[in-house]
Protein backbone atom coordinates (compact mmCIF):
# COMPACT_ATOMS: atom_id res chain seq x y z
CA UNK A 1 0.00 0.00 0.00
CA UNK A 2 1.49 3.30 -1.08
CA UNK A 3 2.20 5.78 1.64
CA UNK A 4 -0.03 8.82 1.64
CA UNK A 5 1.68 12.08 0.82
CA UNK A 6 1.36 15.33 2.65
CA UNK A 7 1.18 18.88 1.44
CA UNK A 8 1.35 22.30 3.01
CA UNK A 9 -1.68 24.56 2.62
CA UNK A 10 -1.92 28.24 3.47
CA UNK A 11 -4.69 28.80 6.01
CA UNK A 12 -5.35 32.29 4.66
CA UNK A 13 -5.60 31.89 0.88
CA UNK A 14 -5.43 28.11 0.25
CA UNK A 15 -2.10 28.10 -1.62
CA UNK A 16 -0.62 24.58 -1.77
CA UNK A 17 3.05 23.60 -1.70
CA UNK A 18 5.00 20.35 -1.45
CA UNK A 19 7.37 21.92 1.09
CA UNK A 20 6.90 24.15 4.08
CA UNK A 21 7.61 27.83 3.54
CA UNK A 22 7.74 30.55 6.14
CA UNK A 23 5.93 33.01 3.92
CA UNK A 24 3.05 32.10 1.60
CA UNK A 25 3.81 33.03 -2.04
CA UNK A 26 0.12 33.52 -2.69
CA UNK A 27 -0.88 36.08 -0.09
CA UNK A 28 2.39 36.89 1.65
CA UNK A 29 1.22 35.80 5.12
CA UNK A 30 3.91 34.55 7.47
CA UNK A 31 3.65 31.15 9.25
CA UNK A 32 0.33 30.27 7.61
CA UNK A 33 1.48 27.05 5.88
CA UNK A 34 0.06 24.00 7.70
CA UNK A 35 0.67 20.36 6.82
CA UNK A 36 -2.33 18.35 5.58
CA UNK A 37 -2.92 14.89 4.12
CA UNK A 38 -2.76 14.69 0.33
CA UNK A 39 -4.61 11.65 -0.99
CA UNK A 40 -5.81 10.70 -4.45
CA UNK A 41 -9.17 9.78 -3.01
CA UNK A 42 -11.66 12.52 -2.36
CA UNK A 43 -11.32 13.14 1.38
CA UNK A 44 -12.74 15.85 3.54
CA UNK A 45 -9.66 17.82 4.68
CA UNK A 46 -8.73 17.39 8.32
CA UNK A 47 -11.17 14.54 9.04
CA UNK A 48 -10.00 11.53 7.02
CA UNK A 49 -13.60 10.98 5.88
CA UNK A 50 -14.20 10.00 2.27
CA UNK A 51 -16.69 12.00 0.29
CA UNK A 52 -19.67 9.82 -0.55
CA UNK A 53 -20.75 9.37 -4.14
CA UNK A 54 -24.40 9.36 -3.21
CA UNK A 55 -25.92 12.53 -1.85
CA UNK A 56 -28.78 12.58 0.62
CA UNK A 57 -32.12 14.04 -0.31
CA UNK A 58 -33.81 16.69 1.74
CA UNK A 59 -36.42 15.25 4.12
CA UNK A 60 -39.20 17.06 6.01
CA UNK A 61 -38.14 17.33 9.62
CA UNK A 62 -41.44 15.80 10.75
CA UNK A 63 -40.51 12.57 8.90
CA UNK A 64 -37.02 12.23 10.38
CA UNK A 65 -36.85 9.36 12.85
CA UNK A 66 -35.93 10.28 16.39
CA UNK A 67 -32.87 8.57 17.84
CA UNK A 68 -33.36 7.11 21.31
CA UNK A 69 -29.83 7.00 22.66
CA UNK A 70 -29.61 5.38 26.10
CA UNK A 71 -27.07 7.05 28.35
CA UNK A 72 -24.54 5.11 30.40
CA UNK A 73 -24.32 6.00 34.08
CA UNK A 74 -20.72 6.95 34.84
CA UNK A 75 -21.20 6.25 38.53
CA UNK A 76 -20.27 9.87 39.34
CA UNK A 77 -23.38 12.01 39.81
CA UNK A 78 -21.59 15.31 39.31
CA UNK A 79 -20.11 14.11 36.03
CA UNK A 80 -23.51 12.82 34.89
CA UNK A 81 -25.01 16.22 35.67
CA UNK A 82 -22.48 18.07 33.52
CA UNK A 83 -22.79 15.57 30.64
CA UNK A 84 -26.57 15.96 30.64
CA UNK A 85 -27.53 12.71 32.35
CA UNK A 86 -24.77 10.29 31.44
CA UNK A 87 -22.46 9.14 28.67
CA UNK A 88 -24.04 8.94 25.20
CA UNK A 89 -22.81 6.10 22.93
CA UNK A 90 -20.87 7.47 19.98
CA UNK A 91 -20.17 10.78 21.70
CA UNK A 92 -16.81 12.52 21.35
CA UNK A 93 -15.80 14.48 24.45
CA UNK A 94 -12.88 16.84 25.08
CA UNK A 95 -11.69 17.51 28.64
CA UNK A 96 -9.30 20.40 29.31
CA UNK A 97 -7.71 21.89 32.40
CA UNK A 98 -4.49 23.07 34.00
CA UNK A 99 -1.70 20.56 34.66
CA UNK A 100 -2.19 18.67 37.93
CA UNK A 101 -5.81 19.79 38.32
CA UNK A 102 -7.12 16.19 38.32
CA UNK A 103 -8.22 15.39 34.76
CA UNK A 104 -6.59 11.95 34.65
CA UNK A 105 -7.85 11.17 38.15
CA UNK A 106 -11.44 11.99 37.21
CA UNK A 107 -11.35 9.97 34.00
CA UNK A 108 -9.73 6.97 35.67
CA UNK A 109 -12.40 7.01 38.38
CA UNK A 110 -15.17 7.25 35.77
CA UNK A 111 -13.59 4.45 33.73
CA UNK A 112 -13.48 2.24 36.81
CA UNK A 113 -17.15 2.90 37.64
CA UNK A 114 -18.19 1.93 34.10
CA UNK A 115 -15.92 -1.12 34.15
CA UNK A 116 -17.58 -2.31 37.37
CA UNK A 117 -20.86 -2.46 35.43
CA UNK A 118 -19.34 -4.95 33.00
CA UNK A 119 -18.50 -2.55 30.18
CA UNK A 120 -15.09 -3.00 28.48
CA UNK A 121 -13.09 0.22 28.90
CA UNK A 122 -9.81 1.09 27.16
CA UNK A 123 -7.61 3.73 28.82
CA UNK A 124 -4.78 4.85 26.54
CA UNK A 125 -2.13 7.15 28.00
CA UNK A 126 0.59 8.81 25.99
CA UNK A 127 2.08 10.58 28.99
CA UNK A 128 2.33 7.79 31.57
CA UNK A 129 3.45 4.19 31.58
CA UNK A 130 1.09 1.40 32.57
CA UNK A 131 3.01 1.06 35.85
CA UNK A 132 2.30 4.71 36.67
CA UNK A 133 -1.38 4.24 35.86
CA UNK A 134 -1.44 1.21 38.18
CA UNK A 135 0.03 3.28 41.03
CA UNK A 136 -2.75 5.84 40.62
CA UNK A 137 -5.37 3.11 40.33
CA UNK A 138 -4.17 1.55 43.60
CA UNK A 139 -4.51 4.90 45.34
CA UNK A 140 -7.99 5.45 43.91
CA UNK A 141 -9.15 1.86 44.37
CA UNK A 142 -9.88 1.74 40.62
CA UNK A 143 -8.99 -1.90 39.89
CA UNK A 144 -11.20 -3.91 37.56
CA UNK A 145 -10.65 -6.70 35.03
CA UNK A 146 -12.74 -4.81 32.47
CA UNK A 147 -10.51 -1.72 32.68
CA UNK A 148 -7.76 -2.17 30.10
CA UNK A 149 -4.78 0.21 30.10
CA UNK A 150 -2.10 0.84 27.50
CA UNK A 151 0.71 3.31 27.01
CA UNK A 152 0.67 4.19 23.32
CA UNK A 153 0.97 7.27 21.12
CA UNK A 154 0.82 5.78 17.61
CA UNK A 155 -2.69 6.18 16.21
CA UNK A 156 -2.37 3.01 14.12
CA UNK A 157 -1.41 1.00 17.21
CA UNK A 158 -4.34 2.52 19.11
CA UNK A 159 -6.66 1.37 16.32
CA UNK A 160 -5.30 -2.18 16.67
CA UNK A 161 -5.95 -2.08 20.42
CA UNK A 162 -9.46 -0.89 19.76
CA UNK A 163 -10.12 -3.66 17.22
CA UNK A 164 -8.81 -6.35 19.59
CA UNK A 165 -10.80 -5.27 22.66
CA UNK A 166 -13.92 -3.58 21.20
CA UNK A 167 -14.41 -1.15 24.14
CA UNK A 168 -17.55 0.81 24.88
CA UNK A 169 -15.48 3.76 26.07
CA UNK A 170 -11.95 4.78 25.12
CA UNK A 171 -9.99 7.47 26.96
CA UNK A 172 -7.02 9.10 25.19
CA UNK A 173 -4.73 11.05 27.51
CA UNK A 174 -3.75 13.31 25.84
CA UNK A 175 -4.48 14.26 22.22
CA UNK A 176 -1.28 16.35 22.05
CA UNK A 177 0.87 13.22 22.53
CA UNK A 178 -0.80 11.11 19.82
CA UNK A 179 0.62 11.15 16.31
CA UNK A 180 -0.53 9.91 12.90
CA UNK A 181 2.36 7.99 11.24
CA UNK A 182 1.52 9.42 7.81
CA UNK A 183 1.83 13.03 8.97
CA UNK A 184 5.43 14.18 9.22
CA UNK A 185 4.84 16.94 11.78
CA UNK A 186 5.76 16.48 15.43
CA UNK A 187 3.10 15.33 17.91
CA UNK A 188 1.10 18.28 19.20
CA UNK A 189 1.38 20.29 15.98
CA UNK A 190 -1.70 21.71 14.28
CA UNK A 191 -1.61 19.08 11.52
CA UNK A 192 -1.20 16.17 13.96
CA UNK A 193 -3.91 17.32 16.36
CA UNK A 194 -6.36 17.96 13.54
CA UNK A 195 -5.71 14.66 11.76
CA UNK A 196 -5.79 12.56 14.94
CA UNK A 197 -8.95 14.25 16.18
CA UNK A 198 -10.67 13.70 12.82
CA UNK A 199 -9.74 10.02 12.85
CA UNK A 200 -10.93 9.52 16.42
CA UNK A 201 -14.19 11.28 15.62
CA UNK A 202 -14.78 8.91 12.70
CA UNK A 203 -14.15 5.89 14.94
CA UNK A 204 -16.62 7.16 17.55
CA UNK A 205 -19.41 7.73 15.03
CA UNK A 206 -18.84 4.57 12.97
CA UNK A 207 -18.57 2.19 15.94
CA UNK A 208 -21.02 3.83 18.34
CA UNK A 209 -18.25 4.01 20.93
CA UNK A 210 -17.80 6.96 23.29
CA UNK A 211 -14.34 8.52 23.18
CA UNK A 212 -12.95 11.00 25.71
CA UNK A 213 -9.78 12.90 24.87
CA UNK A 214 -7.74 15.10 27.19
CA UNK A 215 -6.42 18.39 25.85
CA UNK A 216 -3.58 20.53 27.15
CA UNK A 217 -4.27 24.18 27.88
CA UNK A 218 -2.26 27.30 27.13
CA UNK A 219 -1.12 29.93 29.64
CA UNK A 220 -4.30 31.85 28.88
CA UNK A 221 -6.39 28.84 29.94
CA UNK A 222 -7.69 27.91 26.46
CA UNK A 223 -7.24 24.43 25.02
CA UNK A 224 -4.03 24.24 22.99
CA UNK A 225 -4.14 23.52 19.28
CA UNK A 226 -6.48 24.71 16.53
CA UNK A 227 -9.82 26.19 17.57
CA UNK A 228 -11.41 23.68 15.22
CA UNK A 229 -10.64 21.02 17.83
CA UNK A 230 -13.48 22.32 20.00
CA UNK A 231 -15.82 22.57 17.02
CA UNK A 232 -15.30 18.93 16.02
CA UNK A 233 -16.17 17.34 19.36
CA UNK A 234 -19.65 16.89 20.81
CA UNK A 235 -18.83 18.11 24.29
CA UNK A 236 -16.13 20.37 25.77
CA UNK A 237 -15.53 20.17 29.51
CA UNK A 238 -13.21 22.41 31.50
CA UNK A 239 -11.83 21.27 34.85
CA UNK A 240 -11.25 24.43 36.89
CA UNK A 241 -9.88 25.31 40.30
CA UNK A 242 -6.75 26.41 42.06
CA UNK A 243 -4.11 23.72 42.04
CA UNK A 244 -3.23 24.36 45.70
CA UNK A 245 -6.88 24.28 46.83
CA UNK A 246 -8.90 21.12 47.33
CA UNK A 247 -12.04 22.09 45.43
CA UNK A 248 -12.51 21.56 41.71
CA UNK A 249 -15.30 22.65 39.35
CA UNK A 250 -16.19 20.75 36.16
CA UNK A 251 -17.94 23.03 33.67
CA UNK A 252 -19.40 22.32 30.22
CA UNK A 253 -18.79 25.06 27.66
CA UNK A 254 -20.22 23.02 24.80
CA UNK A 255 -22.63 20.08 24.95
CA UNK A 256 -24.69 18.70 22.10
CA UNK A 257 -26.49 16.31 24.46
CA UNK A 258 -27.33 18.60 27.37
CA UNK A 259 -27.10 22.02 28.97
CA UNK A 260 -23.94 24.10 28.99
CA UNK A 261 -24.88 25.81 32.26
CA UNK A 262 -24.35 22.85 34.60
CA UNK A 263 -21.35 22.52 36.89
CA UNK A 264 -20.02 19.61 38.91
CA UNK A 265 -18.18 20.27 42.16
CA UNK A 266 -15.50 17.92 43.52
CA UNK A 267 -13.09 17.87 46.42
CA UNK A 268 -9.61 16.47 45.91
CA UNK A 269 -8.76 13.99 48.66
CA UNK A 270 -6.04 11.40 49.23
CA UNK A 271 -8.27 8.69 47.76
CA UNK A 272 -9.21 10.75 44.68
CA UNK A 273 -11.98 13.16 43.75
CA UNK A 274 -15.02 13.14 46.04
CA UNK A 275 -18.36 14.59 44.95
CA UNK A 276 -19.71 17.64 46.77
CA UNK A 277 -23.47 17.22 47.14
CA UNK A 278 -24.07 20.65 48.69
CA UNK A 279 -21.82 23.24 47.01
CA UNK A 280 -23.35 26.11 48.99
CA UNK A 281 -22.25 24.61 52.28
CA UNK A 282 -18.78 24.02 50.87
CA UNK A 283 -18.37 27.57 49.51
CA UNK A 284 -19.60 29.16 52.76
CA UNK A 285 -17.50 27.03 55.10
CA UNK A 286 -14.97 29.08 57.04
CA UNK A 287 -16.80 32.33 56.33
CA UNK A 288 -15.65 35.08 58.73
CA UNK A 289 -18.35 36.58 60.96
CA UNK A 290 -18.31 40.29 61.69
CA UNK A 291 -15.57 41.10 59.19
CA UNK A 292 -16.13 44.11 56.90
CA UNK A 293 -16.03 43.51 53.16
CA UNK A 294 -17.98 40.25 52.87
CA UNK A 295 -21.37 39.55 51.31
CA UNK A 296 -23.18 36.40 50.16
CA UNK A 297 -24.84 36.09 46.77
CA UNK A 298 -27.07 33.42 45.22
CA UNK A 299 -25.97 32.36 41.75
CA UNK A 300 -27.75 29.91 39.46
CA UNK A 301 -25.40 27.31 38.00
CA UNK A 302 -27.35 25.18 35.55
CA UNK A 303 -30.40 23.83 37.34
CA UNK A 304 -29.35 24.48 40.93
CA UNK A 305 -28.73 27.61 43.02
CA UNK A 306 -25.36 28.02 44.71
CA UNK A 307 -24.62 30.44 47.55
CA UNK A 308 -21.19 32.01 47.22
CA UNK A 309 -19.29 34.50 49.36
CA UNK A 310 -17.77 37.61 47.78
CA UNK A 311 -14.98 39.40 49.57
CA UNK A 312 -13.79 42.94 48.89
CA UNK A 313 -10.87 44.95 50.19
CA UNK A 314 -10.78 48.71 49.62
CA UNK A 315 -7.61 50.42 50.87
CA UNK A 316 -5.89 53.77 50.21
CA UNK A 317 -3.45 53.65 47.32
CA UNK A 318 0.10 54.93 47.26
CA UNK A 319 0.17 55.33 43.47
CA UNK A 320 -1.24 57.91 41.11
CA UNK A 321 -3.51 55.33 39.49
CA UNK A 322 -5.45 53.08 41.89
CA UNK A 323 -5.32 49.33 41.34
CA UNK A 324 -8.41 47.28 40.49
CA UNK A 325 -8.11 43.50 40.76
CA UNK A 326 -10.89 40.91 40.38
CA UNK A 327 -10.76 37.14 40.83
CA UNK A 328 -13.82 35.11 39.85
CA UNK A 329 -15.81 38.03 38.40
CA UNK A 330 -15.45 40.23 35.34
CA UNK A 331 -12.97 43.05 35.93
CA UNK A 332 -15.05 45.43 33.80
CA UNK A 333 -18.11 44.67 35.92
CA UNK A 334 -16.22 45.60 39.09
CA UNK A 335 -15.13 48.89 37.52
CA UNK A 336 -18.72 49.67 36.54
CA UNK A 337 -20.06 48.95 40.06
CA UNK A 338 -17.40 51.23 41.57
CA UNK A 339 -18.34 53.98 39.12
CA UNK A 340 -21.99 53.67 40.22
CA UNK A 341 -20.96 53.90 43.88
CA UNK A 342 -18.98 57.08 43.13
CA UNK A 343 -21.51 58.83 40.91
CA UNK A 344 -24.82 57.84 42.52
CA UNK A 345 -23.90 57.45 46.18
CA UNK A 346 -20.99 59.86 46.59
CA UNK A 347 -18.28 57.32 47.50
CA UNK A 348 -14.84 58.79 46.89
CA UNK A 349 -12.94 55.80 45.49
CA UNK A 350 -10.50 57.55 43.15
CA UNK A 351 -7.67 57.22 45.66
CA UNK A 352 -8.53 53.68 46.78
CA UNK A 353 -7.20 50.31 45.63
CA UNK A 354 -9.96 47.72 45.26
CA UNK A 355 -9.71 43.93 45.30
CA UNK A 356 -12.64 41.54 44.72
CA UNK A 357 -12.44 37.79 45.26
CA UNK A 358 -15.00 34.99 44.87
CA UNK A 359 -14.27 32.43 47.59
CA UNK A 360 -13.79 28.86 46.39
CA UNK A 361 -12.32 29.52 42.97
CA UNK A 362 -15.69 29.73 41.17
CA UNK A 363 -16.25 32.15 38.30
CA UNK A 364 -19.51 34.14 38.36
CA UNK A 365 -20.78 35.53 35.07
CA UNK A 366 -24.40 36.43 35.77
CA UNK A 367 -25.42 39.98 36.76
CA UNK A 368 -27.48 38.77 39.76
CA UNK A 369 -24.34 39.03 41.92
CA UNK A 370 -23.97 42.78 41.27
CA UNK A 371 -25.75 43.77 44.48
CA UNK A 372 -23.58 41.54 46.69
CA UNK A 373 -20.49 42.91 44.94
CA UNK A 374 -21.55 46.50 45.61
CA UNK A 375 -22.42 45.73 49.24
CA UNK A 376 -19.02 44.10 49.87
CA UNK A 377 -17.17 47.08 48.35
CA UNK A 378 -19.18 49.58 50.40
CA UNK A 379 -18.75 47.48 53.54
CA UNK A 380 -14.98 47.45 53.17
CA UNK A 381 -14.81 51.15 52.31
CA UNK A 382 -16.88 52.19 55.35
CA UNK A 383 -15.30 49.46 57.52
CA UNK A 384 -18.78 48.32 58.59
CA UNK A 385 -19.63 44.60 58.56
CA UNK A 386 -22.82 43.09 57.17
CA UNK A 387 -25.00 40.67 59.11
CA UNK A 388 -24.01 37.00 58.87
CA UNK A 389 -27.67 36.14 58.17
CA UNK A 390 -28.16 38.53 55.21
CA UNK A 391 -28.07 37.53 51.53
CA UNK A 392 -28.16 39.87 48.54
CA UNK A 393 -29.63 39.24 45.08
CA UNK A 394 -30.00 41.73 42.25
CA UNK A 395 -28.55 43.41 39.18
CA UNK A 396 -27.29 46.96 39.52
CA UNK A 397 -27.92 49.41 36.69
CA UNK A 398 -25.90 52.46 35.74
CA UNK A 399 -28.46 54.81 37.29
CA UNK A 400 -28.15 53.01 40.63
CA UNK A 401 -31.40 51.04 40.32
CA UNK A 402 -31.64 47.39 41.41
CA UNK A 403 -33.18 45.34 38.61
CA UNK A 404 -35.02 42.04 38.82
CA UNK A 405 -33.42 38.64 38.21
CA UNK A 406 -34.74 35.24 37.12
CA UNK A 407 -35.56 32.18 39.25
CA UNK A 408 -35.80 34.13 42.48
CA UNK A 409 -37.83 31.39 44.21
CA UNK A 410 -35.02 28.85 43.89
CA UNK A 411 -32.41 31.31 45.12
CA UNK A 412 -34.43 32.25 48.22
CA UNK A 413 -35.28 28.60 48.95
CA UNK A 414 -31.56 27.74 48.96
CA UNK A 415 -30.91 30.69 51.28
CA UNK A 416 -33.58 29.37 53.67
CA UNK A 417 -32.01 25.90 53.62
CA UNK A 418 -28.63 27.40 54.56
CA UNK A 419 -30.10 29.33 57.50
CA UNK A 420 -30.25 32.89 56.12
CA UNK A 421 -32.99 34.95 57.77
CA UNK A 422 -33.03 38.08 55.62
CA UNK A 423 -32.78 38.32 51.83
CA UNK A 424 -32.46 41.64 50.04
CA UNK A 425 -33.95 41.37 46.55
CA UNK A 426 -35.26 43.74 43.85
CA UNK A 427 -38.75 45.04 44.61
CA UNK A 428 -39.92 43.68 41.27
CA UNK A 429 -39.18 40.11 42.36
CA UNK A 430 -41.35 40.28 45.51
CA UNK A 431 -44.64 39.96 43.65
CA UNK A 432 -46.48 36.75 42.76
CA UNK A 433 -45.05 34.17 45.16
CA UNK A 434 -44.76 33.24 48.82
CA UNK A 435 -41.32 33.07 50.47
CA UNK A 436 -40.34 30.17 52.77
CA UNK A 437 -41.05 30.42 56.47
CA UNK A 438 -38.41 32.06 58.60
CA UNK A 439 -37.08 34.25 55.77
CA UNK A 440 -37.73 37.99 55.65
CA UNK A 441 -37.78 39.44 52.15
CA UNK A 442 -36.72 43.07 51.80
CA UNK A 443 -37.45 44.63 48.44
CA UNK A 444 -35.34 47.57 47.28
CA UNK A 445 -35.58 49.87 44.29
CA UNK A 446 -32.12 51.43 44.40
CA UNK A 447 -28.62 50.58 45.55
CA UNK A 448 -28.90 53.35 48.15
CA UNK A 449 -31.83 51.57 49.79
CA UNK A 450 -29.92 48.30 49.81
CA UNK A 451 -26.94 49.94 51.53
CA UNK A 452 -29.20 51.39 54.24
CA UNK A 453 -30.58 47.91 54.90
CA UNK A 454 -27.23 46.14 54.81
CA UNK A 455 -24.98 48.67 56.56
CA UNK A 456 -27.48 50.71 58.55
CA UNK A 457 -27.07 54.01 56.75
Amino acid sequence: MAKKKTKFVCQECGYESAKWMGRCPGCGTWNAMVEEMDSKAAIIPGTGLKIRDKHEKATPITQVEKLDQPRSDTGIKELNRVLGGGLVPGSFILVGGDPGIGKSTLLLQASHELAKRGLPILYVSGEESTEQIRIRADRLGALSENLLVASETNLTAIESLMDENNPKLMVVDSIQTVFHPEVMSAPGSVAQVRECTGTLMRWAKDRGMAIIIVGHVTKAGAIAGPRMLEHMVDCVLYFEGERHHTYRVLRAVKNRFGSTNEIGVFEMKESGLAEVDNPSEMFLSGRPVGAPGTAVAASIEGTRPVLIELQALVAPTSFATPKRMATGVDHNRVTMIMAVLEKRLGFFLQNQDAYINVVGGVRLDEPAVDLAMAISLASSFRDVSTSAHDLFIGEVGLTGEVRGVSRIEQRVAEAANMGFRRVVIPEKNRRGWTPPEGVELIGVHTLEEALRVALGG
